[in-house]
Parts: C-alpha cells; structure tokens; sequence
C-alpha cells in the first residue's frame, strides 16, 4: 500500500479540525512558507524570528534542546503563544540544517 493510499483511508476518519492541520501543514511542505515566522534583514541579522517578537527560532529551539519544557519556554517569554511555538518547531523540522549552524554559531559568540 503507497502512502497515499494510507492517507486515503484515514481521511474519512479525521475531524474537521485534523483535516484543517493536515492542508496547513501540506501547505507548508510544498510551499516553505512558515505563518508566524519571519526573516527581516534589520531584525537580529535576518535571521527566522517568531513575528511580532525579536526571538530567533534557533534560540527555542536549543532550549528545548536543553531540556526547557513548553511551559517553562512560555512563561519566559510571555509574548508568546503555544501556536508560536508550534510554528518554530514546524519551521525546524523543514530547516534543521539552517537552525543547527544558527545555533552553533551563537555558541560560539
């Protein structure tokens, strides 16, 4: 059986809500494009930041790679949302290799 096939058969069984995150995240695969991530030249050197804030992907990224839990992510940065970091984290898995050398090289600093 080919993936799609599997994908076929589940799809009667989704709801609504599951169906919507699978388009989003179809979306996301084909097109590279992020909601709630964002590149500005002038804001921390360009590199991927969550919207509305100045805080890089790579940084949530190594906390949680630290061990930091969601929660603890979040309640020390109390602009963000759990949405938020689901977009860093959705954001790392298509860009791993861009966020590792972001964080190797702040290591370094």
């Amino acid at each position: 059986m080919t993936t799609l096939e599997k994908v076929r058969e589940l799809i009667p069984d989704m709801t609504a809500a599951e169906k919507s995150e699978l388009l989003q995240l179809i979306a996301r695969d084909i097109g590279g494009v992020f909601p709630g991530i964002e590149s500005l030249p002038g804001v921390m050197g360009g590199e991927p930041c969550v919207v509305r804030t100045r805080i890089p992907v790579w940084l949530l990224v190594q906390g949680r790679t630290l061990g930091i839990s969601e929660s603890e992510i979040l309640g020390a940065y109390p602009t963000l949302r759990a949405e938020d970091l689901a977009n860093a984290w959705s954001y790392y898995r298509a860009n791993r290799d861009e966020v590792d050398r972001q964080i190797a090289d702040n290591e370094m600093s």
